[in-house]
């Protein structure tokens, strides 16, 4: 009796969630063996150019928990430069991907490490990175398609990077 209870009042919550913040209940579901990085992202709401092309393999646990492997280090310029590492990981959910590492934006003539990346849910037009000293705002727009990105020919410790242009 009490499994039935809690199986109802399980389902009656789930019936009560926003169409706009799917449970994670919904992402298997909507998912197939054979997605894409890119069908990922879209299912939880995010653009498919946050990751450049050239993805080699990816990992995807229902936790949200995702690892890329790119061919090799790259960059990319959108309104300023994103540095994608071979491996990028972090922790998706709707409209956000945070605990992220491998990847670095571009300020003035600093690299600092992407924390986190949002949207806004309705989506407001805007995407956001965290950088740690500021927030980098673009227009999404920029994100609508995977970039091709530059290999890079050095990587130096400390998060600085040259680009090979």
């Amino acid at each position: 009796m009490f499994a039935v209870l809690i199986t109802l009042l399980v389902s009656s919550l789930q019936s009560l969630a926003s169409p706009f913040s799917p449970s994670w209940a919904d992402y298997p579901s909507r998912l197939s063996p054979s997605s894409s990085i890119y069908d990922v992202l879209k299912a939880h709401g995010l653009p498919m150019g946050l990751l450049p092309e050239g993805v080699k393999e990816f990992r995807f646990h229902e936790s949200g928990q995702f690892e890329v492997q790119l061919d090799q280090a790259c960059n990319a310029k959108f309104e300023s430069q994103l540095h994608y590492d071979r491996n990028v990981s972090g922790m998706i959910k709707y409209g956000q991907i945070g605990a992220l590492s491998g990847m670095s934006a571009q300020e003035l003539f600093l690299w600092f490490p992407v924390k986190e990346i949002r949207v806004d849910v309705p989506s407001s037009g805007i995407i956001y990175f965290d950088v740690g000293v500021v927030f980098k705002q673009f227009s999404l727009s920029l994100f609508e398609t995977p970039p091709v990105c530059t290999a890079i020919k050095s990587e130096s410790s400390g998060g600085a990077f040259r680009s090979s242009s």
